[in-house]
Order: structure tokens, then sequence, then C-alpha cells
């Protein structure tokens, strides 16, 4: 915190720095929460919710100095003359360092070494001027998001024990999991409701039977249908969360394209939330329609009402059955949001990498947002756990929060884009 980075400290710092800047600091500090993400290693929902935590408050530090937008949550109140940059720094390591404290000696160092950078630029005044704003910036998102839910205990699960409904899957058969996000306080969106889609086809259907047979041929764990490279996909989109993922991207995008502080900081503020708001928003969709994962659906395809399906007592997803409920697909639904965002910025048409910290061996290469989202799509197919159905309504479900969110949240106070974005 603030006290472990005193003024002569900084000051000493600004002697020895180099003789110019060097990266976008919003980026380099991204980057940093991507790697704290992959080292405390929290599930995809915990993970998109850190996230979030983190952009938000970068971005509200930043934005409290030039004050051109929107605040998320904390009005803009800087001293003037603060540095953007060391803003910028000073909340993420604030929130970084009290959401995984046991990095606090790495994230430590990362901050020493921002402050030396940027004391190119800035005077020891200015740098911890906006070191002490953006602590304060990110203790006020801290404190807000402290009570938004995720603490809550929710009522134990009580299965119904009927077709169509969830029950718990191999091998942990565990009740569903993260049941409170349905109902936790959304950054942004006006409630987790807000986007609920309508209900999956009905089990007599004939659209419902196309799903099931489709994924029962090609989302099997012996699959002689599903390809070598599907495989891979499948495998790649489970590797890492997507939080992980599509901030890889967006920092990838930033630097191709030269994005200054505080236009990165907006882009990746609006990106995290709408991952985060997607999450509660598709959570609180799984736990209102209660639908079973593919694996029980085959297995008990003789109760299910519809001759053109089939049980087979021992079929096999190619991934782990996650343990909560099927409709809609949640992997949809988080990187529509995501690419929605990046998509509203850089165009659906551009191109990019994806890239896995644990699948460093494979890519997955995009020339647009849609070709990503609709491999995403396919991939929860081919991996055994989601119905096609699911996948394209998660999808869609995750671009109406990323628009709500475009056009709602962290807009121009003064009616217009600025054109002088940097710091």
């Amino acid at each position: 915190m603030f006290k472990k980075f005193a003024l002569a400290t900084v000051a000493t710092m600004v002697l020895v720095v180099p003789a110019a800047a060097g990266a976008n600091v919003v980026t380099d500090w991204n980057r940093t929460m991507v790697g704290a993400l992959e080292t405390a290693a929290p599930p995809p929902p915990l993970a998109s919710r850190d996230a979030a935590i983190v952009q938000t408050s970068v971005f509200d530090a930043v934005n409290g100095i030039a004050r051109r937008y929107t605040p998320v949550h904390v009005p803009p109140a800087a001293p003037p003359g603060a540095s953007r940059a060391a803003a910028a720094a000073g909340a993420a390591h604030e929130s970084l360092v009290a959401l995984f404290p046991l990095q606090r000696a790495t994230l430590d160092q990362q901050l020493s070494a921002t402050l030396a950078r940027i004391g190119a630029r800035d005077d020891g005044t200015s740098i911890t001027a906006g070191l002490l704003w953006g602590e304060q910036v990110a203790d006020q998102i801290l404190t807000w998001r402290a009570t938004d839910g995720l603490a809550v205990t929710p009522p134990p699960y009580v299965a119904a024990g009927v077709p169509g409904r969830y029950a718990p899957t191999p091998p942990a058969f565990a009740p569903p999991a993260f049941r409170q996000f349905a109902t936790m306080t959304p950054f942004a969106i006006a409630s987790p409701a807000q986007f609920l889609p309508g209900p999956p086809p009905p089990l007599t259907s004939a659209r419902y039977a196309r799903d099931v047979n489709e994924v029962k041929a090609l989302g099997s764990a012996d699959s002689t249908m599903r390809t070598a490279e599907q495989t891979d996909t499948a495998l790649f989109w489970q590797s890492d969360t997507p939080a992980a993922i599509w901030n890889r991207i967006a920092d990838d995008l930033a630097e191709q394209h030269g994005a200054p502080l505080l236009r990165e900081a907006r882009i990746l503020a609006l990106m995290n939330i709408s991952l985060a708001d997607a999450t509660i928003a598709f959570f609180n969709a799984k736990n209102y329609y209660d639908t079973w994962r593919p694996i029980t659906a085959i297995r008990q395809a003789d109760t299910d009402g519809n001759p053109a399906t089939t049980s087979d007592s021992t079929w096999t997803p190619l991934l782990v059955t996650p343990s909560f409920q099927e409709y809609p697909s949640g992997h949809a639904v988080v990187s529509n949001a995501a690419a929605s965002v990046l998509a509203a910025f850089y165009g659906d048409d551009a191109s990019f990498t994806a890239t896995s910290a644990t699948m460093t061996t494979v890519q997955r290469s995009f020339t647009s947002f849609s070709q990503a989202v609709t491999q995403v799509e396919n991939a929860r197919v081919w991996g055994g756990i989601h119905f096609r159905t699911a996948t394209i309504i998660g999808a869609q479900m995750g671009g109406e929060v990323a628009d709500d969110l475009l056009a709602t949240h962290l807009l121009p106070i003064h009616g217009h884009e600025g054109n002088h974005d940097d710091a």
C-alpha cells in the first residue's frame, strides 16, 4: 500500500529512471493482473469478478484525473496535477494485493519498476499524488464489492428429480456451484435477470432431439466423428479462464493499435465489467431454468418422452462436466460479452490470436470476433458439456449484456469521444 512507497522512495526512483518511459502502464498492469490470475488459479466466475474489480479501479482512478467519462463507482476527485500513470499503477497494485495477498512481494516489485519508469515524464510530487489517489479509488471499489453477495450462502439445493432438470454429474456428483452469483449485485446491468433468455427447447421437440444427438455424436470422450482439431479446440477453451484469455487478447490489440492510457483503461474496464456482469446473468439463467447436462440427458434419454433420442448408460463427454446447470452456456455468454466490447472499438474484422497459460503449444487465430465466438460455441458442443441451443442463446445473451453496457456506462461527459485520451 501507499505507506510502503513514500515520497522519498518515489523521488529516488525518479533519479534512476531510464531516459524514456516505457509501454502503456494500464496494459502492463493488466498483464500483471492476468499473471496473478494464472498464479492463484481461481475458478472462472471468481476470475471474472476479480478482473472487473481491478480494471474498474484502474479506470475510475485514471478518469478521476482526466474527468472525461462517467465513472463506474468513484466520482472524480483527484488532486490537481496527479499523474495518471501513477494512479493506474496504484489502483491496480492496491486491488491486486487485496485480492491476492500471497503475491504481494511480486506485486510490490512490479510497482517499484513502474514508478521508476514513469518518473521520466512525471515529477515526484505528481507521482505521489497519483499513486495515493489510485489507492484510494481501489479501496472504495473493494469496499463496494465486499457486499456484492459473493459471501452469501444460498439455501441447500434440492434436486427436482424429474426429466430435464439438473442432476449432479460425475465425477463429483455435487450440487450446483456458484449459486450465489445468480443474485449477486452487478457492476453495471440493472439486475441479474435483466437479460434472462426464453426457455430451452421442450424435451419432446425436434430441436431438442437434434441437440442431444449432435452432442452425443461429437462430444463423447471416444467420438470417431470429432476431428483432432476439434478435440484440441474443445480442450483449448477449457484450459484457461475466459478472463485470462480475453484480457490477453485485449492487451495484444491495444499494443498493436497504440491505444493511449485513458482509452485503454476504458476499454479494459468495459470488457471486464461485461465479463463479470455476463457471469452474473448466466448464473441467474442457469438457476432459473435448472436444466440437466448432456451426460444426464443422454444416459436418461428413455425418460424424456422424445422418440428421436435413445439412451446410452455409459456415455461420457470429452470434458469433465462442470458442477452447475446447462442452459445457457456460460462460456458462450462471456465470450460474446467480451468480444462485443472489443469489436465496438476495433471492429468485428480485427485479427488476433487467443492463447492459454496451460495449453501453451496450442493457439487459435481469428480474422474476426464473430469467428472466435462461433468457435467457442462449437467447442462446448465438441467437449460434450453443452447443447447447441445453449451456446447460441448464450452468445446472444452475452451480446445483449455488452450492448447495454456500451450504451449506458462510461460515457463521454461532453457527449463525444475524446481524441486526446493519452496520459
